[in-house]
């Protein structure tokens, strides 16, 4: 039988976090330090912030493990019309990195997820 932190360990980062609930509160936190951002924040000037801010949680819980299935051709998708930096990508990466780290996840959890983003950063990237 799993002790606690054996269970707690082998969980979808998704479930370990909180779920979607959870998840949305990061989101939401995550996009009040973008809006604020001089290199990223003008992006979202024209935006439906509710709605990107729940495309964004199926992203993140599909990348977490959790049910959401968010595909990488949908995000190349959304991204396509926008002629997103390298620098611009860098600054998204480090506003997550303190978003998450806020939220409580744990160095290898964190680094694992900021992992995954920049395994995308070339669907975004133009």
């Amino acid at each position: 039988m799993l002790g606690q932190s054996e269970r707690q360990r082998s969980l979808p980062l998704f479930d370990k976090y909180g779920g979607m609930r959870a998840l949305h509160s990061v989101i939401v936190n995550f996009y009040d330090g973008v809006l604020d951002s001089d290199i990223v924040g003008p992006f979202f000037d024209d935006v439906d912030m509710a709605k990107l801010i729940d495309h964004q949680t199926k992203l993140f819980a599909s990348i977490l493990g959790g049910p959401a299935k968010y595909t990488d051709q949908r995000l190349a998708s959304g991204h396509h019309h926008l002629t997103v930096t390298n620098v611009q990508f860098d600054e998204v990466i480090a506003l997550l990195d303190k978003t998450l780290t806020e939220a409580g996840f744990a160095p290898d959890d964190l680094s694992k997820t900021l992992r995954a983003v920049e395994a995308r950063r070339s669907l975004i990237v133009r």
